[in-house]
């Protein structure tokens, strides 16, 4: 390692990250949540799309002993990182079954399969795409701006290659902000149906601050909202018990 860089112990230490210090997107919390949202004994591929380090899929890898998961990343930087991660001896346990490949998930057609991103070849994919809206303000970080800057049409691209490299009856699975639930629903449109969404909240009695999405390829089943999930106990910075869990691998959040 070098003094640009940190590795962070996940789920109590059962895998670790390579990350930049100091810039660039650090994974944390909104990582664990999406990986608990993959609950599935079967032997299975995952896709992880805009994976940057690899902390959300390395998640799964770790939690899901028969899970093979592909980490794609557009950011040549962001996917050495990815690499470095696997390759730690802390991920030995895992590190034959994650794999990384540089590839922007925006790509269609052709180009998308000749990229890696191969028509109906996953069973899951899980996404956690940028977030900032064109009006927030900018940070002089390049490497963080790549990682959180929101395009036009950002959740249809993504959520369209989703769709494309998916299993008939796959989950796809995404955490992001309240303010795009619109905008992951029209995506979803005929691709997906059997949508769920669970509204997450700092403490009881604040707003909601991210959203956790799932929907199955080809189902016809409507939306539905899950009960809110609490994040840390009333008047502390303590997680409360089942994010907890989520956080350190002991549970998934599974669908209704």
């Amino acid at each position: 390692m070098t003094a640009t860089d940190t590795v962070d112990a996940f789920h109590r230490g059962g895998f670790h990250v390579v990350q930049p210090k100091g810039r660039g997107h650090r994974s944390g919390m909104d990582a664990m949540l999406l990986a608990a949202l993959v609950a599935d004994d079967r032997p299975v591929r995952v896709a992880d799309l805009g994976a940057g380090a690899g902390a959300a899929g390395l998640a799964v890898a770790s939690r899901l002993a028969d899970a093979e998961v592909v980490l794609f990343e557009r950011s040549a930087e962001m996917a050495d990182y990815a690499r470095r991660s696997i390759l730690l001896p802390d991920n030995a346990h895992i590190a034959g079954r994650v794999s990384v490949v540089e590839a922007d998930v925006t790509l269609t057609a052709k180009a998308r399969n000749d990229a890696g991103l191969t028509d109906e070849s996953f069973h899951h994919v899980i996404m956690n795409p940028p977030f900032n809206d064109a009006g927030d303000r900018r940070t002089p970080d390049a490497l963080k701006a790549e990682a959180h800057a929101m395009t036009d049409g950002l959740f249809e691209s993504w959520i369209r290659t989703a769709g494309a490299i998916m299993i008939s009856g796959g989950q796809l699975s995404l955490i992001a902000r309240p303010q795009s639930i619109a905008e992951i629903i029209t995506a979803c449109g005929r691709r997906f149906g059997g949508i769920e969404i669970t509204a997450i909240h700092p403490r009881p009695g604040e707003n909601a601050v991210r959203i956790l999405v799932t929907a199955i390829k080809g189902s016809r089943a409507r939306l539905s909202l899950r009960a809110a999930l609490i994040m840390h106990e009333e008047g502390s910075h303590k997680f409360s018990p089942l994010v907890d869990d989520f956080n350190n691998g002991r549970a998934a959040y599974a669908r209704l």
